[in-house]
């Protein structure tokens, strides 16, 4: 995706909202992982899959319905990088200050683990080495690093182990006019000299309760108690954001934490 390169000068005027990829059926899916004749196509912007089984809070388990015989991954959609991704963004696990000037950003903790894995007949094995990259707004909605904000706040990136695994310490983000509360993320698979061979970008959603508990602390609650637009009104979230809902548990009080799977066929 080409991304303009003079962003909209405020946040409320952001094109987070063109969606990317298609949505795909099991059966599609079959089709696309060479089970059922297929081969795998980029030219929709990737595929993403989630574990079978693995389930948003509220949301439904992977697995149901539809052709049999997928193994054990789910295709999800493909959503929009935004205008506010920035390249070579620092590489930590703690994401919460600004790496020029200590400062953390305030707000509820939040635990952020992705288990990546290749999509495989018979499965999904752990993928090591793909770069992760996070990014998202402040608990008032900032970015940081554009529209003539300073720093690196609530960025970063990082490869994932052994066992397919990276871990961010982050804050819940906040909310701002027009869109549903949410995460980016961009996937990228690395070669022997660490370029970049395939990826792919989408987004995480919570759930609406969670947002409400969340948005009732300090300093949420100075930007309003109840983000302008739910995640049923979120243009993206109509287009698949239900199958990218974080699996979260925790409270306000003492942070919470989310867990993403995903199985790539990339690179």
């Amino acid at each position: 995706m080409t991304r303009d390169p003079h962003p909209a000068p405020h946040l409320d005027d952001n094109d987070d909202d063109e969606t990317i990829g298609t949505l795909l059926s099991r059966r599609a899916a079959l089709r696309l992982l060479g089970l059922g004749g297929g081969a795998l196509s980029l030219a929709a912007g990737g595929v993403l899959a989630q574990r079978a089984g693995s389930t948003g809070a509220g949301g439904t388990g992977a697995g149901t319905g539809g052709a049999s015989g997928l193994p054990g991954c789910v295709v999800r959609p493909a959503l929009s990088e935004g205008p506010y991704f920035v390249e070579s963004e620092p590489r930590r696990s703690d994401i919460r200050g600004d790496s020029k000037t200590g400062t953390r950003s305030a707000g509820v903790p939040l635990t952020l683990d992705f288990v990546v894995s290749r999509v495989a007949v018979g499965g999904c094995t752990p993928r090591e080495g793909v770069l992760i990259d996070v990014w998202h707004c402040d608990a008032l909605g900032v970015y940081s690093g554009v529209q003539g904000n300073t720093g690196d706040f609530l960025r970063g990136a990082q490869v994932t182990d052994a066992a397919g695994r990276a871990r961010f310490t982050t804050i819940y983000p906040g909310w701002y006019p027009g869109r549903a509360v949410h995460i980016h993320f961009k996937l990228r698979t690395l070669d022997a000299s660490g370029q970049a061979t395939g990826e792919f970008t989408s987004q995480l959603f919570f759930p609406e309760s969670v947002n409400a508990a969340v948005f009732a602390q300090a300093p949420y609650r100075q930007k309003g108690p109840v983000a302008d637009t739910p995640n049923a009104r979120d243009g993206l979230y109509r287009n698949g954001g239900n199958q990218l809902l974080l699996k979260i548990t925790g409270e306000p009080g003492r942070g919470y934490r989310g867990t993403f799977d995903v199985g790539l066929n990339l690179g």
